[in-house]
């Protein structure tokens, strides 16, 4: 594509190729400084923060948005395929033929042979044909599950894939009672002192609460950020009656803040 065509293209089934057209003329010479001197690595943080905006967005069902956010995941997966193509390991194409064929692959009971009717089964097909492709089936059962999530997200990840095999708690007395065991080991720890045994027992702690939010279907990076939402929303909240009062923050005492605190809630 030209420059003027890139400017300006009306046509729907173009857009594709004029993003990539764009994305290639910012990284050659004559191009945008910035653009030429990222790497796949220096991208990192960028593709981590849209994702988040991302769901950040659709949290808040604001759907006019949202398209402009997965553009702007769309530019990050352009942006790194446009790196790989120039170091001759593969382009755009190849990225999006390598998941169509994963998905037929993977969906047997639409385009093969496999009788598998409900969601359960599909599942199940998904892992073993996923086992199968990256020749896991010698490995241990939880081999490279989850990897590369936050930690909170592969704890419920982990915790699925062991419940599958019936590894899990048959209720949720069971659950909570470990919560609360988990709790009385933090606070022997708190008192003994041991700053490394103290880590590890909270360490527990999180993922007991986290396998309470999984067994519910809730995701707990979503839940543990709706909270921070709520404290922030909070805090706004007291900030701005201390100072209607006169007060700032930190000439405020504990119960002064408290008390504005209890007013916002």
């Amino acid at each position: 594509m030209t420059d003027p065509e890139m400017i300006e293209c009306p046509d729907d089934g173009l857009q594709l190729t004029r993003l990539r057209a764009i994305m290639h003329r910012l990284r050659a010479p004559g191009g945008c400084p910035w653009d030429a001197e990222q790497s796949h690595e220096s991208l990192l943080p960028n593709l981590i923060e849209e994702t988040y905006e991302t769901v950040d967005t659709i949290k808040r069902a604001d759907w006019d948005h949202l398209k402009e956010e997965l553009g702007d995941i769309l530019l990050q997966v352009v942006f790194h395929s446009e790196l790989a193509e120039e170091a001759g390991r593969y382009n755009l194409d190849d990225v999006a033929r390598g998941v169509s064929d994963k998905l037929v692959r993977r969906h047997p009971h639409v385009y093969g042979e496999s009788k598998v009717s409900d969601t359960e089964g599909v599942l199940n097909q998904w892992d073993d044909i996923k086992r199968q492709e990256k020749g896991d089936e010698d490995e241990p059962y939880l081999h490279n599950i989850g990897k590369g999530l936050p930690a909170m997200l592969r704890a419920a990840k982990l915790q699925k894939k062991a419940a599958k095999v019936g590894f899990d708690w048959p209720d949720d007395d069971g659950v909570t009672d470990k919560i609360r065991e988990e709790l009385e080991e933090v606070e022997e720890e708190l008192k003994s002192g041991d700053r490394e045994k103290l880590s590890e027992e909270l360490g527990d702690l999180l993922f007991s609460v986290v396998n309470l939010a999984r067994r519910h279907k809730l995701d707990p990076e979503m839940l543990l950020e709706s909270t921070n939402v709520k404290f922030e929303t909070r805090f706004a909240a007291m900030d701005a009656a201390l100072q209607a009062r006169g007060m700032a923050l930190d000439a405020s005492t504990l119960d002064e803040m408290e008390g504005e605190w209890q007013r916002a809630k």
